[in-house]
């Protein structure tokens, strides 16, 4: 089984429009056209899809996203606008990976550029879990930990502490999965492992106190193989 992530493209209504560094259309197409070269199983999009709530800028999304020749799913991130995002494809919140699952939560507050999952859906997740002892991969816009960048880090997950309590009665949640954070990144916390994903549009420098965005980085996008109980994972870049 093999899940592509991809993450914070950032869209605007013009297609030509230009982001900080960069076109963000035209690379999400250069990412799109590499990632169906790996033939994917399946597409998970973490969010932050649109950059100016345009019912444009999630057409232009679709219609890339719809050369995959396999299923392809989103999430909403802080920029997104839910409602437009449904009319053209819907929402799930559980994929069946086989003798895996991932689940889908939804951390983001509107208004808001940083992240909260709130005791009712933490409440929902544990009694998902309970039911289901399959390995799992937990996907969410906003990472569930610091990730060494202070400007980032107060915008992660606000109740991130309570996640971890949550999870940890629960010993089949493998990996979390990430956006929002617009580079890679991998760290562990116990025995769950936690996966940011480059951005298809601008990347940010990592471990900075202040915004600062990374000019020599391309456009990328996250493999998770997985296979029987084991999973492994990698990141591609491309050149736009």
């Amino acid at each position: 089984m093999r899940l592509i992530q991809i993450s914070d493209c950032h869209l605007c209504a013009n297609p030509e429009a230009r982001s900080r560094i960069g076109y963000p259309l035209r690379q999400l197409r250069a990412v799109v056209a590499q990632a169906r070269r790996l033939r994917p199983d399946i597409v998970l999009v973490s969010g932050d899809i649109s950059h100016d709530e345009s019912p444009a800028a999630y057409r232009h999304a679709f219609e890339v996203f719809a050369e995959f020749e396999c299923p392809w799913f989103w999430m909403t991130g802080n920029h997104d606008h839910p409602a437009f995002m449904e009319e053209l494809h819907p929402f799930h919140d559980e994929l069946d990976l086989g003798e895996w699952r991932l689940l889908l939560l939804d951390s983001r507050v509107p208004g808001q550029a940083g992240g909260e999952l709130g005791q009712a859906a933490l409440q929902d997740l544990a009694m998902r879990l309970e039911e289901d002892d399959r390995p799992t991969l937990l996907a969410m816009h906003h990472p569930p930990l610091e990730i060494g960048s202070a400007w980032m880090d107060a915008l992660g997950l606000a109740d991130r502490e309570a996640l971890w309590q949550t999870l940890a009665a629960y010993g089949q949640v493998r990996a979390v999965l990430c956006g929002h954070i617009h580079q890679a990144f991998a760290k562990r916390h116990g025995d769950i492992a936690v996966y940011g994903c480059p951005a298809t549009a601008d990347q940010f420098l990592p471990r900075r106190d202040e915004f600062t965005l990374d000019e020599a980085s391309r456009p990328g996008f996250r493999i998770i193989d997985l296979e029987g109980q084991q999973l492994s994972t990698w990141v591609e870049r491309v050149d736009p």
